[in-house]
């Protein structure tokens, strides 16, 4: 079995799926996992045959946040760990941005447990499906330590309060309880978290991927706007979407009632 932290499937009917592999240790997000995760979104960015992708966690848990063992182990630097800290935490910050900012609609597939930034990863991501046994936290709060990056993600997803209800006191949500909070899209029997999740990528492998892009831009956007600006850049970017090859294509399909074919295909 390799030693690398991440596992980069080979592209199956479009979907490309990346999974932590330190399931023994819940899958922390090592400095080496937080480099593994970068180069491979990245690659996958220019990879025409990656349509969508799936962020998966070897069992029997999704990420359960930063490695503290290797975050303790700085304390014996000369500046006490604050370097080392610093380029962590900007790094996993690189690698949520990269996910937001990816050209390819992203897919947590969430077992078992996903708290700290393990739960900010799921929420970085487009989307997510959790397993009816998944749990999710922020609860660095536990330990001494406030979940303040976690928190970017998080908030953008729950209410105001729920979320720092949640950051304040290291509760933990179940499954049904992220999915009415809005953490998570639907929630599945564990045996078949892998079925639904890539039932789910396979509906955006049909759909066009330059069109898909351009929304996915657009969302993130328009979610940082006052309401004016938002409908004037949505409006914007909704008559360039008209003009495209794809927007064509998927209109004339649709008149006349056959499948589209996309010029991304």
């Amino acid at each position: 079995m390799s030693d690398a932290p991440l596992l980069t499937s080979a592209v199956n009917h479009g979907v490309l799926r990346l999974t932590l592999m330190r399931g023994a240790q819940r899958n922390p997000l090592s400095m080496a996992m937080l480099d593994a995760l970068v180069e491979a979104l990245e690659h996958a960015a220019s990879n025409k045959a990656v349509r969508a992708i799936i962020i998966a966690g070897e069992a029997p848990g999704f990420c359960g946040g930063h490695d503290l063992k290797e975050m303790t182990s700085h304390r014996a630097d000369g500046d006490g760990g604050r370097g080392f800290y610093g380029a962590l935490f900007a790094r996993c910050s690189q690698m949520m941005q990269i996910i937001v900012a990816h050209p390819r609609i992203i897919i947590a597939e969430v077992n078992g447990i996903a708290t700290a930034a393990g739960c900010q990863l799921v929420a970085a991501c487009d989307m997510a499906v959790a397993g009816a046994s998944a749990q999710f936290g922020v609860n660095g709060i536990n330990s001494g330590l406030f979940c303040s990056t976690p928190m970017v993600a998080l908030s953008r997803n729950l209410g105001r309060k729920r979320a720092m209800e949640l950051l304040t006191t290291g509760a933990m949500l179940n499954a049904h309880e992220a999915m009415v909070a809005g953490l998570i899209n639907r929630i599945c029997h564990d045996n078949d978290l892998t079925d639904v999740t890539e039932k789910l990528a396979a509906k955006l492998v049909e759909r066009s991927q330059a069109v898909l892009a351009l929304g996915k831009k657009a969302f993130y956007e328009q979610l940082e706007m006052p309401l004016d600006q938002a409908y004037a850049h949505t409006s914007k970017v909704i008559v360039d979407n008209m003009m495209m090859a794809d927007a064509k294509e998927g209109i004339g399909a649709f008149l006349e009632k056959r499948v589209p074919e996309w010029s991304d295909e």
